[in-house]
């Protein structure tokens, strides 16, 4: 979750460090910090509440002048958002500092074993932990990456750490299990990070460091050893996008950028997919074409909003391939000990590629011999390196911590592979995957023509600022959609607000229905499932009939709701399996909005960061 940027070069490192922050605020921003050596020591600042108040406290005092350094904003797991546990925190005599992301589980026995020793604890941290023993380890291996690598291996749990010793000013030592770090590969010059977005500014050049490994960085190279000291190889990539392309670009808020970049995320997802004859080429999945025609089940994992990008995705694979789907929490996954065949394929999506919760469910998968495709949007990220096979989307970087591209680039990039099953497997003809494909490459101008549509749903949405609970119903894809219409609800105004199938309504969640309250609803196509429509409609009556207030989504041309829909909200008429694609955007846009009526910093929600990276 927490945002780690490292620096040894030529430029000074506290400008390099806090831009690099300021591109990770996203990833936590409950507190930050800097630290530097110079003059033989360490220079240390830092301060709770967002970046602004740790770059107000280095307007006012600046640190000194040096070349390497490292930056942490954090997101509070152990101990609460304070001074005192903000990152970096320093060992008790001052030599080292250490900035961390993830849990040391075992921190209790290690804290017990260094009071033993005289240490005193100054946070509620498990970080500072780290901090005293790996000044300890340093004093006996007398150099700081051999200090990493034997500390590393007493550590329980997920971390990213990152070092510097005071008597070894030019170097910056780091290592990671099972949480995200890469190194940006510059002139003269070299990076450290959780994201790459950190230093797109000098470099797109990059290494993801593997499990397990430390890194040795310092102005003039950078080696990688495993836990044990072995050399290890390393795979570079190459960034594909620039530096604009994680700036606002004129919006208000990184969340409305991202919003109206989505036509060109899911035209870019598709692109180089599809062959001249209309059929898909998926050349990144690298499981063998028989093995995908002996899959007798499939099981998606995933979290948040990729899990409702999952629920979608059900939908057209058992239209489309005829096999079984299952939808899971990858949080719930390995805990209720699920059957898993080498017959079963395993899809996990997740946009950083580091999400915890997915990344141990992808783990027991292949453990017990499943085969596993991920869907992710991050190059070089623990997931795909960890699958058998990847599918990128190519969403490009999303900052706002409400996630909007990723949830359609998501659904586009499983459709992809739900196609290349019926085709492959011969559940759909060639024309018929055609066709579909072309639906397919007609969304991102349908897309374009619903954000062109949004400021009646913006103004909409501040008369509702004041309610106190706004629920949504669809059926079908639908329903999902009414899931994350929910979730982005919930993330951004802080109030409550609940998705229902609609056909549920009867069997509880009427009670909830009372005078004034909202009902968004998703209306399905009239065409092609009609009796889905007229199901819908018969729920609007039902909640209308009780005082709702009803906010109907409904396609261009569909007059049937008309009476029925106190507010109603237009999109472009596409098939059934196609709408989540534009039904979804007025709601990303109405909670977008309301948030902003009732003050709330839309892109930093309280409590949440980007990319959870803790189970």
């Amino acid at each position: 979750m927490c945002g780690i940027v490292g620096y040894a070069g030529h430029r000074p490192a506290v400008d390099v460090v806090v831009g690099g922050l300021k591109r990770l605020e996203y990833r936590g921003y409950d507190s930050a910090g800097i630290a530097v050596v110079a003059d033989g020591a360490l220079d240390v600042r830092k301060k709770a509440g967002k970046l602004a108040n740790l770059q107000a406290m280095l307007e006012a005092d600046p640190m000194k002048d040096a070349s390497t350094g490292m930056g942490h904003t954090r997101w509070a797991t152990h101990g609460g958002p304070t001074d005192v546990n903000a990152h970096p925190h320093v060992s008790s005599r001052g030599r080292v500092a250490v900035i961390h992301n993830g849990i040391i589980e075992n921190f209790a026995e290690l804290t017990a074993e260094l009071a033993e020793q005289g240490v005193v604890m100054t946070s509620e941290t498990d970080t500072e932990v780290v901090a005293h023993l790996l000044e300890s380890t340093l004093e006996q291996a007398g150099d700081l990456a051999e200090a990493m690598r034997l500390a590393c291996q007493r550590l329980s749990g997920a971390f990213t750490l990152v070092a510097i010793d005071a008597q070894d000013p030019d170097r910056l030592v780091a290592a990671r299990r099972n949480s995200p770090l890469v190194v940006g590969i510059g002139d003269g010059e070299h990076f450290l990070a959780s994201d790459v977005s950190a230093f797109i500014d000098y470099t797109r050049d990059a290494i993801e460091l593997g499990q397990d490994q430390v890194v040795d960085l310092r102005a003039d190279g950078v080696v990688v050893t495993d836990f044990r000291g072995q050399p290890v190889e390393v795979t570079p990539f190459t960034v594909t996008w620039d530096a604009a392309a994680a700036e606002k670009g004129g919006y208000d808020l990184f969340m409305l950028k991202e919003i109206a970049e989505q036509p060109k995320a899911v035209a870019d997802t598709l692109l180089g997919r599809i062959a001249p004859d209309g059929l898909l080429r998926l050349d990144e999945i690298r499981i063998p074409v028989a093995e995908l025609r002996e899959v007798d089940k499939i099981v998606i994992v995933a979290c948040g909003t990729a899990y409702h990008a999952g629920m979608v995705a059900k939908y057209a694979i058992e239209h489309w391939c005829r096999i079984p789907c299952e939808v899971e929490l990858a949080s719930e996954f390995r805990y209720r000990d699920p059957i898993l065949t080498r017959r079963i394929l395993v899809i996990a999506i997740s946009q950083s590629g580091e999400t915890m919760d997915t990344l141990m469910a992808v783990r027991h998968a292949r453990e017990q011999g499943a085969r596993v495709l991920a869907i992710c949007n991050t190059n070089g990220s623990t997931i795909p390196r960890e699958s058998d096979a990847v599918l990128y989307t190519q969403a490009g970087p999303e900052i706002a911590v409400a996630s909007t591209k990723a949830f359609l680039t998501q659904i586009v990039a499983v459709y992809l592979v739900a196609l290349y099953l019926a085709q492959v497997r011969g559940n759909k003809f060639g024309d018929e995957v055609a066709a579909i494909v072309r639906q397919l490459a007609d969304m991102p101008h349908k897309v374009d023509l619903v954000l062109d549509t949004l400021e009646g749903v913006r103004a909409l949405a501040e008369q509702f600022a004041e309610a106190q609970s706004v629920l949504f119903i669809g059926r079908h894809v639908g329903y999902p959609v009414a899931l994350e219409g929910a979730l982005k609800l919930k993330e951004l105004a802080y109030m409550h607000a609940e998705g229902f199938a609609a056909g549920e309504l009867k069997h509880g969640p009427i009670a909830l229905i009372e005078e004034g309250i909202p009902v968004i609803v998703v209306v399905p196509p009239p065409l092609g499932r009609g009796v889905l429509h007229e199901k819908i409609i018969s729920n609007i009556q039902e909640v209308r009939a009780r005082g709702a207030v009803t906010i109907v989504i409904a396609e261009e041309g569909d007059e049937v709701v008309t009476p029925y829909a106190d507010h109603l909200i237009r999109v472009p008429a596409c098939p059934t399996l196609m709408q989540p694609l534009v039904s979804t955007v007025p709601l990303q846009v109405f909670a977008c909005a309301l948030a902003t009526a009732k003050g709330h910093d839309v892109d930093q929600p309280r409590n949440l960061a980007k990319s959870v990276t803790v189970e």
